[in-house]
């Protein structure tokens, strides 16, 4: 095993007899160049809406829930996608995101919410799932689009202002705290309230 490895140290370490060090190395650039260029595209083919929405599950449930919230239609004809939301917009977490969300490749496989009736019976727990993940970021999809810093306070409802100012302010509380539904119908809640009290009671 060891002679092995040393016959191909020293393959790999011949100089070329057809090529120069400085034509290997222009090649080795010019090949990461299109490699990465090519790996990026992909990437960020798989963030269309286009893609997003390409399988029934989701074209047929959460995007047509979608297309009914001010996120989708606006009088500021500003629209949020799906990896708007969903997809981090800085390299790291989204390649991290990117590979979690290869999970979901198995559940089209398997067809794990392939009708209308398997959705329903999973939107508590894909919800839960997403607002642990808001949670855990601190809403950072909600924070690359709403700046707390450029809030307009006096165009706010006292409502809204009170508890921007409360929640948002000290670090109490992010944004998916009061704004879960603000793209797609709830579920249960009183079940997600029950599931909450008990991961708190698992913490302490």
């Amino acid at each position: 095993m060891f002679g092995l490895i040393k016959r191909y140290w020293q393959t790999i370490n011949r100089p070329s007899t057809y090529y120069s060090l400085g034509f290997l190395t222009l090649g080795g650039f010019v090949a990461g160049v299109v490699f990465w260029g090519a790996f990026n595209t992909a990437l960020e083919m798989t963030s269309t809406e286009a893609f997003c929405t390409g399988c029934h599950e989701m074209h047929d449930n959460t995007f047509a829930e979608l297309k009914t919230t001010i996120h989708y239609s606006n009088r500021s004809g500003v629209r949020a996608i799906c990896s708007d939301c969903h997809v981090p917009h800085n390299w790291t977490d989204k390649i991290a995101r990117k590979m979690q969300a290869s999970k979901e490749v198995w559940a089209k496989v398997f067809g794990t919410v392939d009708t209308r009736e398997k959705f329903q019976d999973k939107r508590l727990e894909l919800a839960e799932h997403e607002w642990r993940r808001f949670k855990a970021n601190n809403s950072l999809e909600c924070r690359n689009c709403h700046s707390f810093e450029s809030m307009d306070f006096t165009r706010q409802s006292p409502r809204a202002q009170n508890a921007h100012q409360r929640f948002l302010a000290t670090g109490e509380k992010t944004c998916i705290d009061c704004h879960k539904g603000i793209a797609h119908e709830l579920p249960n809640m009183t079940q997600a309230m029950q599931d909450e009290q008990l991961r708190e009671a698992r913490s302490k």
